[in-house]
């Protein structure tokens, strides 16, 4: 069993930027795909940008590409989702998920694919 622990989310002003981390426990990341995901007040869930940690390969949703960037401390065994430019449309929950996967160049976007989630964080981007 493996707990992902989210941290980073909160209130943020129109323009600014916020770093979400991800971490997981007790294991590793290592053979998982870990993918970031928001759900916004009355809609779906929707994937945002996926990593595979073996590979090193990335997925971005066009919705974030330019502003949105994922990065990783392998060290410290945490991804990292940095936020830049935000808008009031990114207010979100936002989760990361794991995948366990030997596939080194597995991106799956599936939600129902990942096998461990976070409990979530709240962003909210409003002046």
């Amino acid at each position: 069993q493996v707990q992902l622990a989210e941290s980073g989310g909160g209130l943020v002003q129109p323009g600014g930027s916020l770093i979400l981390s991800c971490a997981p426990s007790p294991r590793t990341f290592t053979n998982y795909v870990i993918g970031w995901f928001r759900q916004a007040p009355g809609k779906e869930r929707e994937v945002l940008i996926v990593m595979n940690w073996n590979g090193g390969g990335t997925y971005y949703a066009d919705a974030v590409n330019g502003r949105f960037g994922i990065s990783r401390d392998i060290t410290r065994n945490t991804l990292y989702l940095e936020m830049k430019r935000m808008i009031p449309e990114d207010t979100a929950v936002y989760y990361c998920a794991a995948k366990f996967s030997i596939n080194y160049y597995d991106l799956s976007r599936a939600q129902g694919e990942y096998d461990y989630w976070g409990q979530g964080t709240q962003v909210t981007v409003s002046s």
